[in-house]
């Protein structure tokens, strides 16, 4: 099974190449990961100490960096290694401050792993939430590298769990402790023999608890907002925009802020031209604007929406109208506010929990979005009690962070 998984890897990797000759996201992870040994080379020296991150995509990176952040803190003497898989996580945090290098991760060849550990090193070792890479674990489990998992998930139809899982299942082995979300993956995990595990939540709710000690003031919303009831609509899709599009335009006496996960100009200019709305982009202001006379703002930028959320006093949650999956809806929460999302969120336990407890509303339909919305804009008592249920679900889960740093020992 090793065999014939590394020469998928092998195919793998030419395919990605030829595609990427028409595809720009893969040409960015080709043409990065070859720079990857070179940068690594050049950045650490043979003396230095290492803490090597590894993160998937952008959220993986969002779940570990309170850890990175506490590490950091703890031991400013070490460097910081960080890689990514997907061209989504490192083409936003390549130049993130957390790290000393960030590199993508070359694909899961022996060579490569013994290549990169070679390179880097590593006196720690931290992989986020689902990044199980067997060639790089195997090398890692032969040098004896201390090495953990944070914010595991597991599911009963994982190849783990499997008869047939039995490769797989031996690259869990490589790390010294796994610490999971939710007892289920720790039982899981039980059943195949790997004891060392411990149940320590998810690290995002410590992660948006911080968002609470920043500065969350953005002159340019407070501005638009005028003290008048607003909406945001965060990480929205085609799918969710058709649900909202008639609601902004048949009630606009509120505010609304728009913040689409595609940001590139030909869509949001055909999401502009279905708003009767008067709404203006954050690419188009300028100082003589008068945005408290808008009704919509598109912010057609990244970076603001978990500040953007502050000035909400209502949350759609994009992602789960359609199959592009939910977004983060611990963002909006920790501010305490109701939040809506679409119908798609059986595979997110923090949706199905909160939707239980009645902080959270799903919604099938642009009839019921409607609905929902004029309860809420009408109703402050009703807002704030499912705010309440959602800021304190946010405060009652957080702590994984003391947990995870109280074991890494150097």
């Amino acid at each position: 099974m090793a065999l014939l998984y590394s020469i998928g890897i092998i195919i793998a990797s030419f395919v990605i190449k030829l595609i990427a000759l028409f595809n720009q996201k893969l040409k960015l992870g080709v043409e990065g990961r070859k720079e990857t040994f070179k940068t690594l080379k050049k950045s650490i020296n043979p003396s230095d100490k290492i803490f090597w991150f590894h993160c998937a995509s952008l959220g993986e990176y969002e779940q570990g960096l309170p850890v990175f952040e506490a590490l950091k803190t703890k031991y400013p003497d070490y460097k910081i290694v960080l890689s990514f898989f997907s061209p989504s996580g490192y083409e936003v945090r390549k130049n993130a401050k957390i790290a000393d290098v960030v590199v993508y991760l070359p694909f899961d060849t022996k060579s490569n792993a013994k290549r990169f550990l070679n390179l880097t090193n590593p006196d720690y070792i931290i992989f986020v939430k689902y990044e199980i890479w067997p060639n790089f674990l195997s090398e890692i489990k032969k040098r004896s590298l201390k090495a953990i998992l944070i914010s595991a998930v597991f599911r009963e139809n994982q190849s783990f769990f499997k008869w047939y899982g039995g490769f797989m299942t031996s690259s869990l082995f490589a790390f010294e402790h796994i610490f999971t979300q939710d007892e289920n993956s720790k039982l899981l995990l039980k059943r195949i023999g790997y004891s060392e595990a411990s149940v320590s939540g998810d690290t995002r709710f410590d992660r948006v608890s911080n968002q609470l000690n920043t500065d969350n003031t953005i002159d340019f919303i407070e501005v638009f907002k005028n003290n008048k009831t607003c909406v945001v609509f965060g990480s929205t899709w085609p799918e969710d925009d058709k649900l909202y599009f008639d609601f902004i335009n048949k009630n606009q006496d509120y505010k609304y802020v728009i913040a689409p996960h595609n940001i590139k100009p030909n869509y949001i200019t055909s999401l502009k031209s279905q708003l009767k709305a008067r709404t203006i982009c954050y690419s188009e202001m300028n100082n003589e604007d008068d945005l408290s006379s808008h009704t919509v703002f598109i912010l057609d930028t990244i970076g603001y929406l978990s500040k953007v959320y502050s000035y909400a006093d209502i949350a759609y949650v994009g992602g789960a109208a359609g199959t592009t999956g939910l977004h983060n809806i611990l963002e909006p929460a920790v501010f305490g506010i109701p939040i809506i999302i679409g119908k798609n969120y059986s595979k997110f336990h923090e949706a199905k929990t909160l939707i239980s407890l009645g902080g959270v509303s799903s919604v099938p339909s642009s009839s019921a979005l409607e609905s929902n919305l004029k309860i809420l804009l009408s109703n402050l008592t009703e807002r704030k009690k499912q705010g309440k249920i959602n800021k304190d679900f946010i405060e009652k889960n957080k702590g994984a962070i003391i947990q995870i740093i109280n074991y890494i020992r150097i």
